[in-house]
Formats: structure tokens, sequence, C-alpha cells
């Protein structure tokens, strides 16, 4: 009879401090469970990693590139820096692009005061934008009977897309476009209220990081989003 096989464990670290990791556990996964911080937008606990926000970067010693911690796996003897100044630079841009490709006015925004977006700017320090405005001119669908998608508050994380087809197994939205220019759609480019695939289960605007996806009636401040039961979900799916 064959024995399960047993996870290697490695030995790395983490800013200087000696860690222990399962194999195949990523950078992120091991610095969360040692209570150290890393940012992300893409990543949620229950979705499979994405690594299109770049703010997880982190510094590996003996390479000059910056590798995304959620989506690089740990190794035996790793020396990982998750805190610098070239990181905190990098991150500070990066946070910079996102404000300014769209539309953010957090004071009348529904997230609020609950924004992961609004959350990493005031947690990296960020006081102003220095990178010019797009200003694009970008739709509101309020189509739906509950739910409204603003695509002026949208960083294109892609958590609804996946949690969509991953959790809820409708795959209702997509992305369409490229770069700056790219959107989330219902569909093949329709009006979500139109959608013959949307359940209306709620999931991708309890997962959306801003308040590009919100229930109808909310005012500024008023969208508070609850994702403990994503982790369940999944779990639930691979038993």
């Amino acid at each position: 009879m064959n024995q399960p096989t047993q996870a290697r464990i490695f030995t790395l670290k983490i800013d200087g401090v000696d860690v222990a990791a399962r194999e195949h556990e990523t950078i992120l996964e091991l610095a969360q469970e040692n209570n150290i911080f890393i940012p992300t937008l893409c990543h949620l606990e229950g979705l499979t990693e994405f690594g299109g926000c770049r703010l997880c970067v982190v510094e590996v010693q003996g390479s000059n590139r910056l590798f995304p911690a959620c989506m690089t796996t740990v190794t035996e003897g790793m020396e990982v820096t998750t805190d610098s100044e070239r990181l905190r630079v990098y991150r500070y841009m990066i946070l910079g692009m996102l404000f300014s490709e769209r539309n953010h006015v957090c004071s009348v925004c529904v997230s609020n005061g609950h924004c992961d977006l609004q959350f990493l700017a005031a947690k990296l320090g960020m006081t102003r934008v220095e990178m010019p405005y797009l200003h694009p001119s970008m739709v509101v669908d309020a189509s739906h009977q509950h739910f409204i998608m603003d695509h002026n508050r949208c960083i294109l994380c892609q958590r609804c897309v996946r949690v969509c087809g991953e959790i809820e197994g409708a795959f209702t939205k997509g992305v369409m476009g490229r770069g700056a220019s790219s959107r989330i759609i219902h569909d093949l480019n329709g009006a979500w209220g139109d959608s013959k695939t949307c359940t209306s289960c709620g999931k991708c605007v309890n997962v959306c990081p801003t308040g590009a996806l919100a229930e109808k009636g909310k005012s500024a401040g008023e969208m508070v989003k609850r994702r403990d039961w994503l982790p369940y979900l999944r779990s639930m799916q691979e038993d």
C-alpha cells in the first residue's frame, strides 16, 4: 500500500526572520501566516490568484527583478524583503496609476471608509496623486434590479470575474478591451439587467474592493462588503 507523500518543509528568511514554509506555498501565504503585511488588491482568499495589481511585489536576494508574492512559491534558503525604499516607491506609483486611470471621488463613494484601495493609500502614506488624471468618460450600469456597476471606480482586479465563474459557476462577467481602456462586461457586452446568466447572488458585489459594485439604495459610506463566506464555499467545493 502506497503511503501518502508528505509535503516538504522549506526554511527561508522574510525580512531577516527565519520562517518555515510548506512546499508549493506562496510568499504571500507565508507572510500572512506570520503576520507580515504585504499590500494587495487582486488577491482574495478563496479565489485563484490573478497577479494583476502588482502591489504585492517583493525583493528576493540574488535577483534584481521584483517578484509578485501571490504568484511566487517559496524555495529552500530564499531570502525575501517585503519592505524597502524601492518597494515603497513602486507601490506608491501603482496606487497613483489606479487613482488617475478612473474617476475615484472618495467623499461621495458608497464604499467610503470601507474601500481596500482607500485603505492601502492611507496605509502606504499616499497624500496626493502625482500622475495626471485621465478623466475617462465611464458609464454607470444601473440596469440590474438590485445592484449597480460603476466603471468609474473599477480597478480591474477581476475579483468579480473570478468569483462569478469559480464560486457561483455563472460565468456572467468578463473583461473587454486592453490596458486602461479595459472594462468589466456582462455576457456578450450587454446591460447587466438583461443578463440571462446572472443569478443575482451578490457575490461579485461583496468581493469588489472598491465602490465599483454596490447594492442599490446605498449612500456615501454605507456599502460594507462581506467576504468571510468565501473560504468556506471554496473548501466545500474541494471536499
